[in-house]
């Protein structure tokens, strides 16, 4: 039985927008032969030490585990912007990994990010650069947005060459654009056959 290779698309979201691109990434994926996206989440960091989250998610996609990224040929990483960075959630996460770069885990295979900021200029570069720096330590390539897709030029709201971004507005309230959409489903599809090509 041939089974899909798979691609984690692995993000943090608390107001929904940024586990909407993730599933817009995972379409992009899955519109390469062979290829299937593995969805996985990060779970909240709390200052109270007692304050613990369920073992399983109550809803959305599953915890992401060390092995998620042993078996996967590509990562979309996603994470909505706090004060131009990514969130701590998906920075504690990536500061436990340290056994995978010890193993050389993730050496070659490629990476491709996205995120959410509530303001235009937010700091949607400045985190898809910050979340760049983890996985470069890792060894991983990057896999941006060509300017190619026309949409990269057009849009008004999100989109850069650094990975899918999306404006959700100060109250989280507005809708993701279709020219947002296109650059997701674009990203996915781009990043799955870059890891085709690679893991060939």
């Amino acid at each position: 039985m041939i089974t899909d290779k798979e691609i984690l698309v692995l993000y943090y979201s608390q107001h929904g927008a940024t586990r909407q691109m993730a599933q817009l990434i995972a379409r992009g994926v899955e519109q390469v032969a062979g290829v299937s996206a593995r969805l996985r989440t990060v779970p909240k960091v709390s200052t109270v030490c007692e304050a613990t989250e369920p073992d399983i998610p109550g809803g959305g996609a599953p915890y992401v585990e060390l092995r998620d990224l042993e078996e996967c040929i590509g990562l979309a990483l996603g994470s909505p912007t706090r004060f131009g960075n990514m969130a701590s959630a998906m920075k504690y996460f990536w500061d436990g990994t340290g056994s995978l770069w010890m193993k050389h885990t993730l050496v070659g295979k490629p990476a491709a990010l996205f995120t959410s900021t509530g303001t235009m200029h937010g700091g949607q570069e400045s985190t898809l650069l910050s979340m760049m720096l983890p996985l470069l330590h890792h060894g991983m390539f990057i896999v941006g947005l060509p300017y190619s897709e026309p949409e990269l030029s057009s849009t008004q709201n999100g989109g850069t060459p650094y990975g899918a971004s999306h404006v959700a507005g100060i109250a989280n309230d507005m809708a993701i654009s279709d020219a947002e959409k296109k650059l997701c489903i674009a990203l996915g599809r781009r990043l799955a056959q870059t890891a085709l090509k690679i893991s060939a």
